[in-house]
């Protein structure tokens, strides 16, 4: 099926699939930056750098959230544009 061929409802879960991928790496870029900000909270006060990369990680969450939404929201849209069956 090409571009051209696609229905709206075959887009619609083209972007949903390619959403719920982001979300997947935005995800484990999460985890990653936590668990480094847990090794180095302490040294990262010192030196003064924890509000850059606490606003990072609120930003990150953000997004996460951000992509559950349009995901839920596009998953409703394609039940409104699912094809009826075909009958047989």
């Amino acid at each position: 099926m090409t571009a051209d061929t696609k229905t709206p409802f075959d887009h619609v879960n083209d972007v949903v699939a390619q959403l719920k991928e982001m979300r997947h790496y935005a995800k484990n870029n999460v985890e990653t930056l936590t668990a480094q900000w847990l090794l180095f909270d302490g040294e990262l006060r010192k030196l003064k750098h924890v509000e850059p990369i606490e606003t990072l990680m609120s930003r990150q969450s953000e997004l996460h959230d951000a992509f559950n939404d349009e995901i839920a929201a596009l998953e409703d849209l394609a039940v409104t544009l699912r094809p009826p069956p075909e009958e047989a």
